[in-house]
């Protein structure tokens, strides 16, 4: 060995020991976490009773990780070290109790990552064969929370969503969003020239129009249930068809065995679903919150003015707006509200106590904490 080789092996040496130095300390701490988690679980055991004890705090959550961002000092990014914080809470949380996410399913879909992206892998999560069915799972308590897609930047709000909130005293209690990433995928050897059918589902294949167009522009789109599906009807297409592709993300790919033949083919390169969190129990200020409301106009001239007047009086911002027919008689509708702000907050009891007054229906969807990651 030259005298270079045995000078950098010293050196890294030296830098390994001390990788392992730091490893242990880190394990030390996170060990340390766990033991106070534990003890939290006990108090609340004590105080709220072993059945009623409420675990998972959103607020809570949501405040560690706005205050790992914000004195992060690098060179990991404040997105990356936010995550190794989240998947820490979720392991910590799960020695306290495994919480039990529903959502829209088969495995695979992005409802699962957005799932898992807002509750880390320390939670079980349970694959619901509709979004009625996700509400439903939560209402009956089988499941702790639901994540069910509320919006696409590209191809907007996902109205089964908004209609399931009017059959609901379910309340939202978060909100996550992805950055949706689009692939095509095939088996393994499949000649793309040979490709006769493409399997999505029908906001995916939206999402991917011009791609399409130009590259697949004579293959029949047919439109399932989820992306996952997709996936998993090219996975057990028979041998001899090589004819078939999808269009669904990576964890799909992964889950189903399939290979990425083009990446990222959607046609906005900053395509994003937003994606909410239902339960059943409201929660309290965090800091930087979201109020999502339903609100049925009176039948008589001026009724979205008297809506959005408010609003602009006490100086609450409004995020999002969306109308869909009441079923209360001909033209009539429901507008479903998002905005900045906590319930608690004073501005936004001035907002809602005006509309009591010039509307037909209110409700309080939720307030929650805005996504951090």
């Amino acid at each position: 060995m030259s005298k270079s080789d045995k000078s950098q092996e010293q050196q890294l040496g030296l830098l390994r020991d001390e990788i392992d130095r730091i490893d242990q300390e880190i394990q030390s701490l996170i060990n340390q976490r766990a033991v106070c988690a534990q003890r939290v679980a006990e108090v609340k055991q004590n105080y709220q009773g072993v059945e009623d004890a409420v675990f998972y705090r959103p607020e809570r959550e949501a405040q560690v990780l706005r205050r790992v961002m914000e004195r992060n000092q690098g060179p990991l990014g404040n997105e990356e070290m936010a995550r190794l914080f989240r998947e820490l809470m979720s392991a910590c949380l799960a020695h306290e109790k495994t919480m039990q996410v529903a959502f829209l399913g088969p495995e695979g879909t992005f409802t699962q990552s957005a799932a898992l992206k807002h509750f880390g892998h320390s939670v079980n999560t349970l694959p619901m064969g509709s979004i009625d069915e996700v509400f439903r799972e939560v209402e009956a308590k089988t499941a702790h929370y639901g994540v069910v897609p509320i919006e696409n930047s590209s191809e907007g709000m996902v109205n089964h969503t908004l209609d399931s909130f009017r059959q609901s005293n379910l309340v939202i209690c978060g909100e996550v969003e992805m950055r949706v990433h689009q692939n095509l995928l095939i088996k393994a050897d499949t000649d793309l020239g040979q490709i006769k059918r493409i399997y999505s589902h029908q906001q995916s294949l939206a999402q991917c129009r011009t791609w399409l167009d130009t590259h697949l522009s004579k293959v029949e789109r047919i439109e399932v249930n989820s992306n996952a599906e997709a996936a998993r009807r090219v996975a057990q297409a028979v041998e001899d068809d090589g004819s078939v592709a999808a269009i669904a993300g990576a964890l799909a790919a992964d889950l189903y065995g399939l290979e990425i033949a083009h990446a990222n083919i959607e046609d906005q390169p900053d395509n994003t679903t937003r994606f909410l969190i239902i339960g059943h129990n409201s929660v309290p200020v965090s800091g930087q919150d979201k109020t999502s409301i339903l609100v049925m106009a009176r039948n008589k001239s001026g009724a979205l003015y008297h809506i959005l007047e408010p609003f602009q009086r006490h100086n609450v911002s409004m995020t999002s707006i969306e109308s869909r027919p009441s079923g209360a008689g001909l033209w009539g509708y429901v507008f479903y509200i998002d905005f900045e702000g906590h319930v608690d907050d004073a501005n936004v009891q001035g907002v809602l106590a005006d509309l009591e007054s010039e509307v037909a229906e209110l409700r309080i969807l939720g307030s929650y904490p805005q996504a951090v990651l």
